[in-house]
């Protein structure tokens, strides 16, 4: 889509007509701060599909939930910034900046989270779908079965909240793993997200309890390598 231009469907008006006019004033002030509004994706298969590896009663909860919190706080926020930049107030645009990395992290994370895994009817945990990604797995870590260790040990670890990631690295031309905290993007370390699993505890805990490494040897059963592999062919 092409980059919206307030410009090209405004007709600049006399100095006068915009100081008497309280109704022009307060039309342009709406038209000044609108933002543009998030939405919940659709999951890209039924919430009971991934089973046994991810059950339905929590895909249905993170997505309809736990996503969809994220993005109604991140319209909240993106609304209250572009007031308070309309009225020039930096103060308030600072302090808003944390909830809006938050719940926007939040939004990109998941939407990345739901395409990135697929049914196993579906070609979910077939990591022959990824010839390239898989290519080049090989050549950093030896072999698939030492990357998934590497990967879960890495994403084990994560303190608290957080999501393992495999990114892309396009100054080395390489691949990584890495973790972020909280709903950090993947974005905020420079790199290119490929593959990411949430290891927030609504993700798994009404299956797998408080045990987050089965969760994670489970989640590869249910990968989505054709995702990953287009991920990394746009990356390039």
């Amino acid at each position: 889509d092409q980059p919206f231009s307030r410009a090209a469907f405004i007709t600049p008006l006399p100095r006068a007509m915009l100081c008497t006019s309280p109704m022009l004033r307060t039309s342009l002030r709406r038209f000044s701060t609108a933002v543009r509004k998030y939405t919940l994706p659709d999951l890209p298969y039924d919430a009971g599909a991934l089973a046994p590896a991810i059950s339905g009663e929590i895909m249905t909860i993170h997505h309809s939930k736990h996503h969809n919190a994220y993005i109604t706080n991140l319209n909240v926020a993106l609304e209250k910034y572009a007031e308070a930049e309309a009225k020039g107030d930096l103060a308030a645009m600072v302090a808003l900046q944390s909830a809006i990395k938050f719940n926007g992290g939040g939004h990109v994370n998941h939407s990345i989270f739901w395409t990135n895994l697929a049914p196993v009817a579906s070609g979910g945990g077939d990591a022959g779908k990824a010839p390239t990604v898989s290519k080049m797995i090989d050549a950093q870590w030896g072999s698939l079965d030492a990357f998934k260790s590497a990967f879960s040990a890495q994403s084990v670890a994560v303190q608290g909240s957080g999501w393992g990631w495999l990114g892309y690295d396009k100054a080395a031309g390489s691949l990584k793993i890495a973790t972020t905290a909280n709903q950090d993007p993947l974005s905020t370390l420079g790199l290119v997200p490929l593959l990411g699993v949430d290891v927030w505890e609504h993700a798994y805990y009404l299956q797998y309890k408080n045990v987050r490494p089965d969760y994670l040897k489970s989640i590869w059963s249910v990968v989505n390598w054709a995702n990953v592999e287009e991920r990394l062919a746009k990356a390039k």
